[in-house]
């Protein structure tokens, strides 16, 4: 298993993958998905690939990308 993202981590990155937004918001892998799926967790369509956009993610975590 990767070690945990950091504010810092995310703060450095535009985008982080699903399991990674799960593991932020203390979810498994299968749960990240489905919150995905059900537009819990905001997702960007890349071609056939989703991303987590940081800001987004930040935003619903009531954190700033500034503080």
């Amino acid at each position: 298993m990767s070690a945990a993202l950091t504010m810092a981590d995310l703060r450095d990155r535009a985008t982080i993958t699903i399991p990674e937004a799960g593991q932020v918001l203390g979810l498994g892998q299968s749960a990240a998905y489905s919150a995905a799926t059900r537009g819990e967790i905001p997702t960007l369509a890349l071609g056939r690939r989703k991303v987590v956009p940081v800001p987004a993610l930040l935003r619903l975590l009531g954190a700033t990308e500034e503080g």
